[in-house]
C-alpha cells in the first residue's frame, strides 16, 4: 500500500482538534505495527564525543501502556562517565560558539526537516514511551519543530544578539553582544520527552553553548530518536552528548563542570539544584521550570459548556501528568450544579485504554509510583472530602498490564487541604465553591506555585480582575480547548512565576533564548596608523 507524503497530511496541534484528521489516524494505522517492530526493544548507547558508548549496568525500560512491551535496554551513566560528556562538550565548545550564528542554524533546521521527515516516527515512539494519545503525541512533535524554527528566527531577528551603541569618543566603536555560557547541561522529564528535550536543547545549542543531554529515565527512546536527527544534521562531535540513567546520574550531571543548567522537574529538584548551583565559586544559571497547581475560575456568566470541556480536558489529558494540568477549579456556587452536571458527563465519556487506538483519550500514568500517590490522594479525598467521580484503579484486559486510573473528581476538601496545595500529577481535579471571584484568587494566589491558570466568564470586569490579579505566567479566558494548558511556540510563553520557574522569562517566548547568553560590551578604539 502507497504511503501518503506526510507533508500533505493536517497539522496538529493542541487546539485544532476539530477538525478531520482521518487521513492521520489511517497513516498511523498503516504504520504503526511496523514501527514497534523497528524501535522497541533494542539496546541503547550513550552518545559522547559523536561515538556510541555502551557503558553502565543496562536496565530494561518498559511501556505504561503494557508491561510485555519493552522500550528498550538502556546504561545508567556513572559519574565517571558523565564526567567524560562533560569534557567531551567543553572539548567542542570553543569551534562551536565561535562558528557564525548563520552556520549554527542552518544546522538546526536542517535537524527540524529531519524531524517533520521523520514526524510520525517518533510520535509513535513518544505515545508508547508516555501513554499518550495520537493527537498529544503527534502535536508534540509538531511544537518541537515550531520550537526549532522560533528560536533560530529568534537569533535572526537580533542579529545573533548583536547591539552597535553609540560611540563616547571619536574613533572608537562600541557594541553590547550576548555570548554562550560554553556548556549547557539539560536535564529533561519524561512527560513531554520531545517538545520539553527540545525546547531546551535547541535554545542551548542555537545560542552557542554545547550541551550534555540525560532525558527523563523512563523517555530514553524518544531522546535517541531526536539525536539522531539533529547529529544526521551536521552538529559536530560533541557539540551534543547524550547519557541515559536516573537520579543519580542526573545529580551527577547538576554537579559536573558546566556553566548552565536547564531543567525540567518538580519544585524540589529544580530548588536542590539551584541551591546546590549557588553554593559553588560563582553562580551559574540554572533555568528550570518547576512545575504548578493550576486554578481556573468558573464565574457565574460563563458559558458552562465551554468550561465543561476545557476544564475536563486540562484536568485529565495526559492522565493529569502535565505541570500546566487543571488541578482545582473554583466554581460560582449559584451555578455549581448545573455546571458539575456537565462536567461529570462529560468525564464519564472519556475513553480510557490502549492510546494507540484512535478513541482513547486517556491512557495510564507513568508507573506505579505515581499510582500510589493516585491511592494516597483518594484516600484523603474520600475521608476529607466528597467524592464526585472516579476513584479507582480499572481492571481487566489491558488495564491488568498498566496503571490505568479513572478520571477523578473531589470536592468539598478544606482549601488548605494538602490535595488543594501539593502538586499531584495524577488525573484528580478538586472542586472549590465561592461567592466572591476576587476571595477566590486570593485563595490561588496563595499556593506557592504559579505557572498557569483559567478563566470562563462573559464579565469584562471579571475578566479585567483576573488578569491583573492573577499569580501565574499563563493565562487562559474561555478556552474550550484546555482550562490551563495548550501553550504554542511564539505564540504564547510558558513562564513559571514563584515556585514554578527560576528567571520570570519563559520557555516558547521572546526572553527564552538570551538566558544561555551573558552579555559582553566591546569597546574598540581605531588609532590612526603612523606615516
Amino acid at each position: 500500500m502507497t504511503q501518503p507524503d506526510i507533508a500533505s497530511l493536517p497539522r496538529v496541534t493542541y487546539t485544532n482538534l476539530g477538525d478531520d484528521f482521518s487521513s492521520v489516524h489511517a497513516h498511523i494505522d498503516a504504520i504503526l505495527h511496523d514501527t514497534e517492530q523497528r524501535l522497541l526493544g533494542r539496546p541503547h548507547a550513550h552518545l559522547i564525543a559523536g561515538k556510541p558508548v555502551a557503558e553502565g549496568p543496562g536496565k530494561l525500560v518498559r511501556s505504561p501502556i503494557h508491561d510485555g512491551l519493552v522500550l528498550g535496554d538502556f546504561p545508567d551513566a556513572s559519574p565517571d562517565l558523565v564526567a567524560r560528556a562533560v569534557a567531551a562538550a567543553r572539548e567542542a565548545s570553543a569551534a562551536w560558539r565561535t562558528r557564525p550564528f548563520q552556520s549554527r542554524i542552518e544546522i538546526l533546521r536542517s535537524g527540524a526537516r529531519a524531524l517533520a521527515s521523520r514526524k510520525y516516527e517518533i510520535a509513535i515512539a513518544c505515545l508508547i514511551e508516555v501513554g499518550k494519545s495520537r493527537f498529544e503525541a503527534i502535536g508534540e512533535v509538531e511544537e518541537s519543530i515550531d520550537l526549532i524554527e522560533y528560536y533560530c528566527a529568534e537569533m535572526e531577528r537580533h542579529n545573533g544578539f548583536a547591539m552597535p551603541r553609540p560611540a563616547a569618543v571619536g574613533n572608537e566603536t562600541s557594541t553590547l553582544t550576548l555570548r554562550p555560557y560554553g556548556v549547557f547541561a539539560v536535564v529533561a522529564p519524561f512527560n513531554f520527552p520531545v517538545a520539553l528535550t527540545l525546547g531546551m536543547t535547541s535554545a542551548a545549542l542555537i545560542a552557542g553553548n554545547t550541551v550534555v543531554l540525560k532525558p527523563g529515565e523512563a523517555s530514553g527512546l524518544t531522546a535517541s530518536l531526536l539525536v539522531s536527527c539533529l547529529t544526521e544534521a551536521g552538529l559536530p562531535d560533541g557539540v551534543l552528548n547524550l547519557i541515559f540513567g536516573g537520579r543519580l546520574t542526573g545529580q551527577a550531571l547538576a554537579a559536573a563542570d558546566v556553566d548552565g543548567i536547564a531543567v525540567t522537574g518538580s519544585h524540589a529538584a529544580g530548588m536542590d539544584i539551584h541551591r546546590a548551583v549557588a553554593s559553588g565559586r560563582y553562580t551559574r544559571p540554572v533555568l528550570a521550570e518547576m512545575g504548578g497547581k493550576n486554578p481556573a475560575f468558573v464565574t457565574a456568566s460563563a458559558n458552562l459548556d465551554d468550561a465543561a470541556l476545557g476544564v475536563m480536558r486540562s484536568a485529565f489529558g495526559l492522565q493529569g501528568q502535565k505541570c500546566s494540568a487543571l488541578s482545582k477549579c473554583y466554581v460560582a456556587r449559584d451555578i455549581a450544579k448545573p455546571f458539575l452536571d456537565r462536567l461529570t458527563a462529560l468525564t464519564a465519556a472519556i475513553a480510557i485504554g490502549d492510546p494507540r487506538s484512535v478513541a482513547i483519550f486517556m491512557g495510564p500514568i507513568i508507573n506505579e509510583a505515581a499510582a500510589g500517590r493516585f491511592a494516597d490522594a483518594v484516600t484523603n479525598a474520600r475521608r476529607d472530602g466528597t467524592l464526585i467521580a472516579g476513584g479507582n484503579r480499572l481492571s481487566g484486559d489491558i488495564f491488568d498490564h498498566g496503571a490505568y486510573l479513572a478520571p477523578t473528581i473531589v470536592a468539598d476538601l478544606p482549601a488548605d487541604h494538602g490535595l488543594n496545595r501539593t502538586e499531584l500529577f495524577v488525573p484528580l481535579l478538586s472542586i472549590l465553591l465561592f461567592e466572591k471571584l476576587d476571595s477566590a484568587i486570593d485563595d490561588a494566589n496563595r499556593d506557592e506555585y504559579g505557572l498557569t491558570a483559567g478563566i470562563y466568564t462573559a464579565n469584562s470586569a471579571e475578566l479585567t480582575r483576573f488578569l491583573d490579579r492573577v499569580e501565574a505566567g499563563v493565562l487562559y479566558a474561555n478556552r474550550a480547548s484546555g482550562a490551563t494548558t495548550g501553550a504554542w511556540p511564539g505564540i504564547q510563553s510558558f513562564c513559571g512565576w514563584k515556585g514554578s520557574g527560576l528567571t520570570g522569562k519563559g520557555g516558547l517566548g521572546p526572553w527564552y533564548l538570551p538566558q544561555f547568553m551573558r552579555e559582553q560590551s566591546h569597546t574598540i578604539f581605531a588609532r590612526a596608523a603612523r606615516s
